[in-house]
């Protein structure tokens, strides 16, 4: 059943070109399916196949889901992993019927993503500047890049050498579907990435021909794990609390570019967001920014029942 979910991924990573984080939650979720289809097989003493794993062996899916706890965000990707899989299965001709057909996903309420202030970002990326080592210089050119820039964390430490350009103030990264984009950034993001390909990376780099922009204390590229370990480190140091996160930073970019007068087809651009509706989320943050700014500092105007 596993051969058939590797030959799915293949079909995302070749034909649809997704992303590699994308593609592991994939298979970390398929896999999941077929141990459960596996199980269930083996309780009535039958041959695990996907031909007969039939629409009440995906109802006892999620139901199993539901009972193990899962959030109705992490149900909701499980299912559209299912969905995908099983349509994949009926197009190749693996099987005849979709066991999928008229399930719907867990319905789910859309957050608004949590940025942290101006002050408080600049709080944060002042952290790494009260040490002297390699890698806090290091660690304050990643935190000013993500700010200056609203890269995604993945893209961040995916960079190469040569995916910046000091002297032009850009940085080109690829982001979902390895679509390449060029984003400007901020002179003193410049400057901070200067002083670290000076400084600091030679003091880091061990291998003369490693071509990885950020590197851990080994000589290795930088994991989107290891860069979450150092910001929950400055987060804690700032007192910015449990909810900063490696989206964090993405999140206010977007949001201070959209309140600093930034029109939403720029920021899109940016961000590197195919679809404007995904852009759009920031415009109702924004507002309801300015609207609890402007409640604190005029009481009265605050409407009975409101926060």
């Amino acid at each position: 059943m596993k051969e058939d979910i590797k030959r799915f991924l293949t079909y995302l990573v070749v034909e649809r070109g997704l992303a590699e984080n994308t593609v592991v939650a994939y298979r970390n979720d398929l896999y999941q399916l077929a141990n459960f289809a596996e199980e269930e097989a083996a309780k009535r003493g039958s041959i695990p196949s996907w031909a007969g794993f039939d629409r009440q062996g995906v109802l006892s899916y999620l139901l199993n889901l539901k009972e193990r706890g899962y959030v109705p965000t992490t149900q909701a990707r499980k299912v559209a992993a299912t969905k995908s899989f099983f349509g994949f299965m009926v197009a190749e001709g693996n099987i005849k019927d979709n066991p999928m057909q008229n399930i719907s996903s867990p319905k789910v309420g859309k957050s608004l993503p949590k940025p942290i202030s101006v002050s408080q970002a600049m709080l944060l990326l002042e952290q790494p500047t009260k040490l002297s080592t390699p890698e806090a210089k290091r660690d304050e050119t990643m935190l000013k890049l993500l700010y200056a820039s609203g890269m995604r964390v993945s893209e961040l430490v995916s960079l190469n050498l040569d995916d910046i350009d000091t002297e032009g103030g850009y940085v080109r990264c690829f982001g979902k579907g390895h679509k390449e984009r060029r984003i400007p950034i901020a002179p003193r993001a410049v400057l901070a990435v200067k002083e670290y390909l000076q400084e600091a990376r030679p003091r880091l780099v061990q291998n003369r021909d490693e071509r990885a922009l950020f590197l851990n204390r080994r000589g290795d590229r930088l994991t989107r794990q290891g860069f979450w370990q150092i910001l929950k480190g400055y987060a804690k140091s700032a007192e910015l609390g449990a909810e900063v996160t490696p989206h964090t930073l993405r999140h206010s970019f977007a949001t201070h570019m959209l309140s600093g007068g930034a029109d939403l087809r720029s920021v899109q651009e940016l961000l590197g967001h195919a679809n404007i509706s995904t852009t759009q989320v920031y415009t109702h943050l924004t507002s309801e920014h300015v609207r609890r700014t402007y409640e604190r500092s005029h009481p009265r105007a605050r409407k009975p029942g409101k926060d």
